[in-house]
């Protein structure tokens, strides 16, 4: 019996060792709304991720730019998909964080986020003033693209509560339910802050047809001033059939983001691995093109990890 207890006391020790030994590392990013462009190029960064950093699983979730900022610095994600102004805020506790996010580090810039906003091609909405009483869909509270054109609306003298009181409404909702809303004319303009060319925008340029809001040069500059990480940008004619000229908006840079605790060594493999898979995730989305190992550290407005850094100088990247 002696023997028995103590064969069976031995072999649970090595089973023990050997599920340790085997033990994987779950990961988790969290992006945006299905319909934009994160959602699937996420999906891909983790695929890749998981094939090719030994010892990891991972998950690849929706989110919005805000919300990531929260989950991320809160540990309920590894890594998320913001703006750099976006994860500036939420590292200093500023514009709509009511706490400082310390433990969100930087680790890497992508392609730029343009503010786009559409309106119904026939409407006779010309400007941004115009949406005084009207029904938007800018995003749900945590979409970064919600809290932009709030403050781009206040330039142009318009409040979200002036809507409301004018008899317009404010739709929170995501991208999928944006297209529907305006296919059915129950909205007059749907906002984000994404990809041009977007698989929404796309969507409704081909029906019912869509124009874009400009933004003026002047309420342009007020705007960057007040928020930096934010630069001017155009949606160029072409990037959807229903742009026939240059739409001048504002735009920021999209980046990825993680939480300081997250191992070093593994940030390091997961950073090389993310690189070195660059062509391969380009094949998702065009403005992949755009993401650049020579520009990765261009959005760090907040701390670096480490363990990204350190492939980062590797390869010579700098500020």
């Amino acid at each position: 019996m002696r023997k028995l207890t103590t064969t069976l006391a031995a072999t649970a020790v090595l089973a023990v060792a050997a599920s340790t030994a085997n033990a994987e590392t779950f990961v988790r990013m969290i992006s945006g709304p299905a319909g934009g462009s994160w959602y699937p190029i996420s999906a891909k960064v983790m695929e890749v991720m998981q094939r090719d950093v030994p010892g990891i699983r991972t998950s690849s979730g929706p989110g919005g730019g805000v919300g990531n900022v929260r989950n991320v610095g809160k540990g309920n994600a590894e890594f998320g998909w913001t703006f750099g102004f976006t994860a500036y805020n939420g590292f200093n506790g500023k514009g709509k964080f009511k706490k400082a996010h310390k433990d969100v580090r930087f680790f890497a810039t992508l392609f730029p986020g343009i503010l786009q906003t559409a309106v119904p091609a026939k409407s006779n909405i010309k400007s941004y003033a115009d949406l005084k009483n009207k029904n938007i869909s800018p995003g749900k509270l945590a979409f970064s693209g919600n809290v932009t054109v709030e403050k781009l609306l206040q330039l142009y003298g318009v409040t979200y509560d002036q809507i409301k009181k004018n008899g317009g409404a404010i739709h929170r909702v995501g991208y999928n339910d944006s297209v529907a809303l305006m296919k059915d004319g129950h909205i007059d303009a749907f906002v984000a802050l994404t990809t041009a060319p977007n698989s929404s925008f796309i969507a409704l340029d081909f029906s019912p047809g869509i124009r874009f809001l400009p933004v003026s040069a002047t309420i342009a500059d007020k705007f960057i001033a007040q928020n930096p990480g934010f630069f001017k940008a155009t949606v160029k004619a072409g990037t959807y059939k229903g742009v026939t000229t240059d739409v001048p908006t504002i735009s920021t840079a999209t980046v990825l983001v993680t939480n300081k605790n997250v191992n070093n060594e593994l940030v390091y493999k997961m950073t090389k691995a993310f690189w070195n898979a660059h062509a391969e995730i380009g094949k998702v989305n065009k403005s992949w093109s755009q993401v650049l190992l020579k520009t990765a550290l261009l959005a760090a407005a907040v701390p670096v990890h480490p363990g990204a850094m350190k492939y980062y100088n590797e390869m010579g990247v700098k500020k």
